[in-house]
C-alpha cells in the first residue's frame, strides 16, 4: 500500500519540479527512488521534461570547455555502477561532478576512481535533530550517512558536498538543524 501511494505522488511532485527555473536541470536518484520504483520515477520527471541520471552522464559545454555531471543509483537500496557513469571520454581538464545520493560512498568513488573532483549528496537531511553539546543522535542518521552528514569536505582528491535537504524522515521535525538549498558557484583552477 505505502509503496502505491508513493508511486501515485511521482507525478504531482515532478509537476512541482518542473516549475523550477533553470537553463538546465536533472535529477538522480535516491533510496526511497529506489523503493518507490525508479521505473516509476524516471518516467515521471521525463513526462515534465526533465531528465534523470541514471549511471549515466551528460556533458554540459560553454565558451569552448566541457565539464560533466554523472549521476548513479543509490548504493543503499539498489545496484550503483560508477563505471557507466563516468564518461571514460571525458579529458584530464574537464571536471565531472557526481551525484550520489549516499554521501558515505565517497569512500567507495575514491578508492575506485580518481575522475570525479565534486559529489554532491544528500540523504541525511543534515541529521535533522541536533542536540546542544551532543551532536545529532545516531538513530537519525541512516546507513551510508553517519560519516558525512552535512557540509562540505575534503575525501582525497574529490571534494564532497552533503546538503541538508528541505525534507525530513522518520520524525517530521527538525531541531537546530534548518533545511537548506545550496547554490554552488564553480570556478575555473
Amino acid at each position: 500500500y505505502t509503496t502505491l501511494f508513493r508511486s501515485r505522488a511521482c507525478p504531482p511532485c515532478a509537476e512541482i519540479l518542473n516549475g523550477i527555473q533553470t537553463p538546465h536541470r536533472f535529477a538522480s536518484l535516491g533510496n526511497h527512488d529506489a523503493l518507490v520504483g525508479w521505473e516509476v520515477v524516471v518516467d515521471a520527471l521525463k513526462q515534465h521534461g526533465i531528465p534523470t541520471l541514471v549511471n549515466s552522464y551528460l556533458p554540459f559545454e560553454r565558451d569552448g570547455s566541457r565539464l560533466w555531471f554523472a549521476g548513479i543509483r543509490s548504493s543503499l537500496e539498489d545496484v550503483p555502477d560508477l563505471d557507466a557513469a563516468i564518461p571514460r571520454q571525458a579529458a584530464p581538464n574537464e571536471p565531472i561532478i557526481l551525484l550520489a545520493h549516499e554521501p558515505d560512498y565517497a569512500l567507495e568513488v575514491v578508492k575506485r576512481t580518481p575522475q570525479v573532483d565534486l559529489m554532491v549528496s544528500g540523504h541525511t537531511h543534515g541529521g535533522q535533530i541536533h542536540l546542544p553539546f551532543l551532536g545529532t543522535p545516531r538513530l537519525m542518521l541512516p546507513r551510508l550517512g553517519r560519516r558525512f552528514v552535512q557540509g562540505h569536505f575534503n575525501v582525497g582528491p574529490m571534494q564532497l558536498y552533503v546538503n541538508r535537504g528541505i525534507g525530513t524522515v522518520k520524525l517530521p521535525a527538525r531541531f537546530m538543524c534548518p533545511p537548506e538549498l545550496t547554490l554552488i558557484t564553480l570556478q575555473p583552477t
